[in-house]
């Protein structure tokens, strides 16, 4: 029996360990030919030297279980080495139809202590190395479906954070990646649609090396059960945006972990003034605005949080 992504060539980026393991792992047994990409540095604050042992350990794992893969151990964050990632599964296997976007790196601090190095390094792995395989893909899918005369298999998964939907005090750079990260996804989606492709952003919980401070109180289960937060609950959602079952799921943004999914509205209008004059004027603003807020309570700015009964991470 034919499996959902049998004949797919999918790239997962940061794959080498956490969440993008588990997704590579979980593509290739939904019949996906991989190409396992990672950096392979050892500090999830993008420090250390790099290595190819994570890359490579996964596509020993992936062939072990019968599938197929390539490592590729380029820094995606560079424009010319995102190129070449999708050369290479071109190249390997002739066509890319799936991206998945995971690499990332964390440097917390609060916005008062934070350097200038410590904003652009989370700006630059996080969201412009989801430009840059996200630019290269786009290429190759319109170039495709121009030569084919119509729509091709093309799929994105982007991966942004609960931190950009209920707000992280001491994560500045990583809130407004994630959250730029859900701007490229719907921009992509809206261009792409017409080729086939679509674009989509889930935001995980999950305990991998760069959460293990946020989950540090959440023990994992000693009976044998799955734990909650692994990776594995996520890869499922992944495997799924990735098939073409999934060809009218587009620009959404998603939020999974522990057997749950949910799917998050773009934001509402909550409440609308008009002025009584052609402009408003200051003491009008204030008695419209004042006393709104005044009546909700401080914790209703984060509805999204609310209603999803998330906490952020």
């Amino acid at each position: 029996m034919a499996q959902p992504l049998e004949g797919l060539t999918a790239i997962v980026t940061g794959a080498g360990r956490g969440l993008g393991r588990a997704e590579a792992l979980e593509l290739a047994r939904l019949g996906a030919q991989v190409v396992v990409n990672d950096y392979g540095q050892p500090g999830r604050d993008g420090s250390g030297e790099a290595s190819a042992a994570p890359a490579e350990d996964v596509v020993a794992e992936i062939r072990a279980a019968g599938g197929t893969a390539v490592a590729h151990l380029g820094d995606v964050a560079d424009h010319a080495q995102a190129r070449a990632l999708v050369h290479l599964a071109v190249e390997t296997y002739g066509k890319l139809d799936i991206l998945v976007n995971n690499a990332g790196i964390l440097r917390d601090r609060m916005v008062f202590s934070m350097t200038e190095d410590e904003w652009d390094s989370v700006i630059r792995v996080h969201l412009k190395g989801h430009f840059n395989t996200t630019h290269f893909a786009a290429a190759h899918w319109r170039e495709r479906s121009k030569a084919a005369g119509g729509p091709v298999h093309g799929r994105i998964v982007n991966t942004s954070s609960e931190a950009f939907l209920a707000g992280s005090a001491g994560q500045p750079n990583y809130a407004a990646a994630k959250g730029g990260i859900v701007g490229l996804t719907t921009s992509t989606a809206l261009a792409l649609g017409k080729y086939g492709v679509t674009a989509n952003a889930i935001c995980p919980r999950a305990r991998t090396r760069m959460t293990e401070d946020v989950f540090a109180g959440f023990q994992e289960p000693t009976d044998g059960r799955l734990d909650a937060l692994a990776p594995e609950h996520v890869a499922p959602l992944v495997g799924y945006l990735a098939s073409p079952a999934a060809a009218r799921v587009n620009g959404q943004l998603l939020v999974v972990h522990g057997g749950m999914v949910a799917i998050a509205e773009r934001p509402r209008i909550a409440a609308k003034f008009d002025t009584a004059k052609e402009v408003f004027s200051f003491d009008e603003l204030d008695d419209l605005l004042t006393s709104y807020y005044a009546q909700r309570p401080a914790e209703e700015t984060f509805a999204a949080a609310e209603v999803l009964g998330l906490k952020h991470g």
